[in-house]
């Protein structure tokens, strides 16, 4: 019989990896539909079977749960991790919106703020993703309204343009310097081969990359705008070379782990959390941060 691995970082059950979160119970939903569970066509692709109805998936492990005992939770996080940040995001309020009205209920979003940027060529790259994700999955009726009533629906499965209306107690965890954004939404494969390096290792990345580098940082920061500063908001933006830092136990909560002023990931998000204290801060520009850690 295989041994099931051990979850670690804010998934870990050992009080010294996870401090705030260690006793709690924990559900981890694998990510099967390709739309941040948002998908809902009646229609089935005849040429591979496959349903794209995400969030009919969602619906059933939540109405799962809830039967389970979540109808009473006292404290409740959803937390993902890249589609799974932007799932957090996307589905926040309707989260809350399901727990018993006393419940101290928040979201937490993990390299997940995607953000609607050109790539090195100039072109929409980014965007017309997210157009055919929406398109593909039938996702626009999952989306508020409050957004695709004014925009395109696919512009509004970035987040950008989401978090303004989200009214529970959002955190957002990420990196200014994105590397899954900056591999395929600035520099996507094939677009330059002289970037071959710096897409993969910060470190090889010329001057003149850099400067290119320090333009997205600036966007993804412009795009977080007034939306980061709300009272119930929680931020933790570093200038790491990294995508998903909440899953892994060195990133997570570790002697070494990288930091915002005193305090670690775990830390802000625990603080956060239980309102011991809030937490909104950005780091200064790469390479000033010495507590990164790249993946």
């Amino acid at each position: 019989m295989a041994r099931q691995a051990a979850f670690t970082g804010i998934l870990s059950n050992a009080s010294d990896y996870n401090p705030d979160f260690y006793n709690w119970n924990k559900v981890k939903v694998r990510y099967c539909d390709g739309s941040s569970f948002t998908g809902d066509k009646e229609e089935v692709d005849p040429s591979t079977n496959v349903h794209y109805r995400g969030a009919r998936v969602w619906q059933a492990v939540i109405e799962d749960l809830l039967a389970k005992g979540m109808n009473k939770a006292k404290n409740a996080l959803i937390s993902g991790c890249s589609a799974g940040g932007l799932t957090s995001i996307l589905h926040c309020d309707r989260f809350h919106q399901l727990l018993p009205a006393d419940a101290n209920v928040k979201c937490l979003s993990d390299a997940g703020f995607f953000i609607n940027v050109k790539d090195i060529t100039g072109a929409n790259h980014a965007e017309a993703f997210f157009n055919d994700v929406v398109a593909t999955h039938g996702s626009a009726k999952n989306l508020p309204s409050s957004c695709t009533s004014k925009l395109p629906a696919g512009v509004c499965f970035f987040p950008q343009n989401e978090v303004q209306q989200i009214q529970t107690p959002l955190f957002i965890l990420n990196a200014a310097y994105d590397s899954w954004q900056v591999r395929h939404i600035l520099v996507p494969e094939g677009s330059d081969p002289e970037w071959r390096g710096c897409r993969d290792d910060i470190t090889q990345c010329s001057t003149k990359q850099l400067e290119t580098l320090q333009g997205f940082r600036d966007d993804f920061l412009a795009a977080l705008g007034a939306s980061a500063s709300a009272g119930s908001r929680g931020l933790f933006v570093n200038s790491c070379f990294a995508h998903c830092q909440s899953e892994t136990q060195d990133i997570w909560f570790a002697p070494a782990s990288p930091a915002l002023g005193d305090r670690r990931i775990a830390d802000a998000v625990g603080d956060w959390f239980y309102s011991r204290s809030g937490f909104q801060k950005t780091d200064c520009p790469y390479p000033c941060d010495s507590t990164c850690y790249t993946n």
